[in-house]
């Protein structure tokens, strides 16, 4: 293929023309006169909408972005706070089934529950076979030696004397004693046939519920408390004012607030738990709430019950004010600082945790002892363990009663009424037990469950110790 000689023949001119100014004189002028050049771009748009018609529009887009991921997360922290609450129940209904649980010093003397007591002459085996008989005993000794006599109220049953024996008890109460700490409790009520492993999780939802409201609470509570105090506190704005409160009043104050305004929920969480599985009083949370306030006085009788208000408003206080105060206390008696002895420092944050469970779980106790106590036209609760059968006056009757009325001594050997069996010859008789000191004091009945909270707290200082902390204001948090 053979190229043209020449290209203008190919040439043709542009479709659109430009046009150029006359030059400027100087330099100046030149830089003057740039920005105004003759040629100008264009684009062709669609018609534009008004301010209006954006901004509407881009507040309708964000408004629905917003509510979609404040919704996402809502339901994703409850699902984490559900799943949190799932861990931890196991362990709060063994502590709980262990703080209500009444062991008496005397397990021979079963006070009563109401029940018509006749003596019936008739006697009543409890075992046919037992195993401490002799195959070979002579009869004329089982005649010379007859079995105890049964205390049988008005239509036969017999009546249960002692709290030990296991022949007469209630088929859906865990025998008494028969658990030490939390972990035992726990594998003591899987194992309780009337019970079963779907027990450890008693009260989860009402749990649950109870830690997401009182997570969304406390905040809109301490809001309300600083704007409703700055006005009458100017200091809490300025820090020369004449009156300066204390930095925990607020914080503590909210706290007390939330916890009593969502104390049914936990007298309904207790009763859930402690009450039987075979034998409900209540078939779910909404079921015991109504039954609570139609038979135990409303809402006035919820909250302001001197056995429910008083117990609410010092527990919520002291778990407040303690894990805050205790570790500074301990702090400032052995002159530790920040800066010379960290170690030093997470040592007495630990030991002012320690103080503070030491202080808090007593009067938790008597709170959950209070809380399992019905009131009004209520029918009794049907617990899977063993309730005090007179019910406590108030907290200082409780108090006074579980140290002087119980024993520490756990667990308690299972105690059956059986024939005497006839000592054979050769045989030397069994040699009494020698009873600890722990039987004359009801004192560790104050504080079961104490075990596994001194555990999680040495393993928070345990890990805080080998992580290390990057804020140095980090307090110390209760478990």
């Amino acid at each position: 293929m053979s190229s043209p000689t020449s290209l203008r023949d190919l040439y043709a001119a542009p479709p659109d023309s430009w046009a150029f100014n006359a030059p400027p004189a100087n330099g100046s002028d030149a830089l003057a006169a740039a920005p105004s050049s003759s040629y100008q771009w264009t684009v062709q748009t669609g018609p534009t909408p008004s301010p209006q018609a954006l901004l509407g529009l881009a507040s309708h887009d964000d408004e629905g972005l917003d509510a979609k991921a404040v919704a996402v997360g809502l339901v994703t922290a409850a699902l984490m706070q559900y799943a949190t609450a799932a861990v931890a129940t196991p362990w709060e209904v063994g502590k709980t089934l262990l703080q209500v649980q009444w062991i008496p010093r005397n397990l021979d003397a079963l006070p009563s529950r109401d029940l018509p007591k006749e003596v019936d002459e008739d006697e009543e085996m409890s075992d046919d076979s037992p195993e401490e008989e002799s195959y070979f005993a002579d009869p004329q000794s089982l005649e010379d030696n007859p079995p105890p006599r049964r205390m049988t109220d008005e239509r036969g049953y017999v009546i249960r004397q002692s709290i030990a024996d296991e022949d007469v008890i209630p088929e859906y109460i865990i025998p008494v004693g028969s658990a030490s700490g939390t972990w035992d409790m726990m594998v003591r009520l899987k194992s309780f046939r009337p019970e079963g492993w779907l027990s450890l999780w008693k009260g989860l939802l009402t749990h649950a519920v109870t830690e997401i409201l009182s997570g969304a609470l406390q905040p809109i509570v301490r809001t309300l408390l600083e704007s409703l105090l700055s006005p009458v506190l100017p200091s809490l704005d300025s820090p020369s004012g004449l009156f300066s409160p204390p930095p925990l009043l607020i914080p503590v104050v909210s706290q007390v607030i939330t916890g009593f305004i969502l104390s049914p929920l936990d007298l309904v969480r207790t009763r859930l738990i402690v009450q039987s599985s075979r034998f409900p009083t209540y078939s779910g949370p909404i079921d015991a709430l109504k039954k609570i306030l139609k038979h135990e006085g409303g809402l006035h009788g919820v909250y302001f019950h001197p056995h429910l208000f008083l117990p609410t408003i010092i527990d919520c206080t002291l778990r407040s004010v303690a894990p805050f105060v205790m570790p500074g206390m301990v702090a400032s008696q052995l002159g530790i600082s920040s800066a010379a002895h960290p170690f030093l420092v997470g040592c007495s944050e630990w030991l002012g945790s320690v103080g503070s469970l030491l202080v808090t779980i007593p009067f938790e106790t008597v709170r959950r002892r209070l809380q399992v106590q019905v009131r009004g036209t209520a029918k009794p609760l049907r617990p899977c363990v063993e309730l005090r059968p007179v019910p406590y006056n108030g907290m200082v009757d409780a108090f006074w009663h579980i140290v002087t009325e119980e024993r520490s001594d756990i667990p308690l050997k299972p105690k059956r009424h059986r024939r005497k069996s006839v000592t054979t010859k050769g045989k030397a008789p069994e040699e009494p037990e020698k009873e600890s000191w722990m039987r004359n004091t009801g004192v560790g009945q104050l504080y079961r469950g104490l075990g596994l909270r001194l555990g999680a707290s040495l393993l928070v200082f345990v890990l805080a110790m080998t992580t290390g902390r990057d804020e140095p204001d980090a307090g110390w948090a209760e478990l």
